[in-house]
């Protein structure tokens, strides 16, 4: 199948780093992919700056991650670790893969984060989405004009994982993530050249000496509670959302 020929996506994780969207909304992504919805990951960076292991092994633990997942498409946009920002190449690099995956939902980093890579891609997602729907933009990753690759797209909704943000809180809305916790956990622990022995880790901030899993699902645990169930994943967005009427609203006040 060629990609001119490829469904659209029904969902789209754009993030800074491999691990950063099991990390945020990895469940929420298992589930999305359990339902029959197809979904894919797009990394900015290959992380090839990070502490702990090299490019080539997280380019492994991520393809295994996706896996878990079950997402269709993982891709590597190339934009360089550590230096991610919001300039008119890296803009075009989104708008092209925008374009050919035709996501419905785009899912990214809230806008203010603990590593600059983060807020940079919060902000380059939000305008790449905007301008992936402008004809006449034309623009290549060199920022030279040359005919567009593919025609003009928009994607529906853009929504930010909040998970671990401090200065996200309260989410607009938390996903449950129960029945697909095992799943989303695994995908974690897929990347052990990051997981492994860590106590904090981007957004999630060293705990005394729990381990980062416990963590997670201590978090995990608290937004799932908002919504009263086990296990939940925070979003926000930048406009209401609609209830179809009151009749029918959902979690209990009492």
């Amino acid at each position: 199948m060629t990609p001119e020929s490829e469904p659209p996506l029904d969902l789209l994780a754009v993030m800074a780093h491999p691990d950063d969207a099991e990390l945020l909304c990895g469940g929420s992504l298992a589930k999305a992919s359990a339902a029959g919805r197809r979904v894919a990951i797009l990394d900015l960076s290959a992380g090839e700056l990070g502490s702990s292991g090299t490019p080539e092994t997280r380019n492994r633990e991520a393809a295994r991650a996706a896996e878990i997942l079950g997402v269709a498409e993982r891709h590597c946009a190339g934009l360089p670790d550590a230096c991610i920002r919001n300039t008119e190449a890296s803009r075009s690099v989104v708008v092209g893969y925008l374009r050919r995956l035709k996501p419905r939902v785009v899912v990214t980093h809230w806008t203010v984060g603990r590593h600059p890579d983060h807020e940079s891609a919060a902000s380059i997602v939000r305008d790449a989405c905007y301008l992936s729907g402008l004809g006449n933009y034309l623009t290549d990753r060199l920022g030279q004009r040359r005919p567009p690759p593919r025609a003009a797209y928009r994607p529906y909704k853009l929504v930010y994982a909040t998970a671990f943000s401090e200065a996200a809180e309260p989410p607009d809305f938390v996903v449950d993530v129960s029945r697909h916790l095992d799943r989303r956990m695994a995908a974690m622990e897929a990347y052990e050249s990051q997981f492994a022995g860590a106590r904090g880790l981007g957004e999630v901030f060293p705990g005394g000496e729990r381990p980062i899993a416990e963590q997670v699902l201590a978090k995990l645990a608290h937004y799932g509670s908002l919504i009263r169930v086990p296990y939940g994943e925070p979003f926000r967005t930048r406009e209401a959302l609609e209830a179809t009427d009151l009749a029918s609203l959902k979690v209990s006040t009492f």
